[in-house]
């Protein structure tokens, strides 16, 4: 698979965030990375990497899905569908949710504005804040 990416090599990139690049973390780092921002689920990027030709177990997407989460590779947003996708756009950004599709979307501009937040609880801080804005047909 060609990679179509800026920056380090893939394997690189996996070796500076503490990840052991394997075949199969490289197959999946390459369907997530090739190019654009994507929003995927566990499933989906299973069944993209089967259409790669790729014999990979859900279980194995899922947990190098976690690993490149908590390496700050992926950004996790979690729907109240209870369905998690993973985000390869980690900057601080929200999202619409479309329920009807199952599909988010990126809001690209900062009209989202945060005012009066609680303050912390002692020894915690704000690490981010998320905002998912409900989409409904019309």
């Amino acid at each position: 698979m060609q990679q179509h990416f800026a920056g380090p090599p893939l394997s690189e990139k996996l070796r500076n965030s503490g990840i052991r690049p394997t075949r199969q973390r490289l197959t999946l780092a390459e369907l997530l990375f090739d190019g654009g921002d994507k929003h995927v689920t566990a499933e989906q990027l299973h069944a993209l990497a089967h259409s790669a030709r790729e014999n990979v177990s859900l279980a194995t997407v899922y947990n190098t899905l976690k690993q490149f989460s908590a390496a700050g590779l992926l950004r996790e947003v979690a729907t109240p569908c209870q369905t998690i996708y993973f985000d390869t756009n980690t900057s601080d950004h929200h999202h619409y949710f479309l329920p009807s599709d199952g599909e988010i979307l990126d809001i690209t501009d900062a009209s989202v504005t945060i005012d009066g937040l609680p303050d912390a609880p002692h020894g915690k801080r704000v690490g981010r804040i998320d905002v998912i804005v409900h989409l409904v047909d019309e």
